[in-house]
């Protein structure tokens, strides 16, 4: 199940995940048959998760939050998507500001989780790179568990999403309302 996982780490990839990953395929599957407001709703719920664990290692960085704040405005039409770009750029900016390998990660899967508002293919970003950076936490070794773990947890958000996006009384976008 990892094989193509274990390959690119011994490329030295800074990647180790594709939207082809074997461990990847029940998730994608289920990703292309949903909506994009659905995958909206599903990557900043994710996404704040993520959150959660750089926001550990650097409590005083506020870009990532910031970016998944301004995405949630975006999706609601209260700002414009530039506004929104910058945020998501910033994000991806922190990554190559900071050192820790984990945390530059979680910051690239931040920014695309905020950037599926724009368009849903970017939703597969955020569990490549946050996948990545537990992979990267756990050195590499002995870390199936956590992937499959967190893969689940995608799994149970994404269909908690699927069957419940439609229910919420939720301000959207003239773009997103379109879907």
């Amino acid at each position: 199940m990892f094989k193509d996982v274990e390959g690119r780490m011994m490329k030295k990839n800074k990647i180790l995940f594709t939207r082809e990953s074997e461990s990847l395929r029940e998730l994608v599957r289920i990703m292309d048959n949903q909506g994009h407001r659905v995958l909206v709703l599903w990557a900043l719920d994710c996404g704040n998760l993520a959150l959660k664990d750089f926001e550990s290692v650097f409590p005083g960085e506020m870009r990532p939050r910031r970016c998944l704040e301004a995405c949630e405005r975006w999706a609601k039409g209260d700002i414009k998507m530039q506004e929104a770009k910058r945020a998501i750029l910033d994000s991806h900016a922190v990554a190559k500001e900071i050192d820790d390998e984990v945390c530059k990660a979680l910051c690239h899967g931040i920014g695309h989780a905020g950037a599926t508002v724009h368009a849903g293919s970017h939703a597969i970003g955020l569990p490549m790179y946050e996948l990545t950076a537990i992979v990267l936490s756990c050195k590499m070794r002995d870390h199936e568990d956590a992937v499959k773990e967190k893969i689940d947890i995608y799994i149970d958000r994404l269909l908690y999403w699927r069957e419940n996006a439609d229910k919420l009384d939720r301000k959207w976008a003239d773009f997103l309302r379109r879907d």
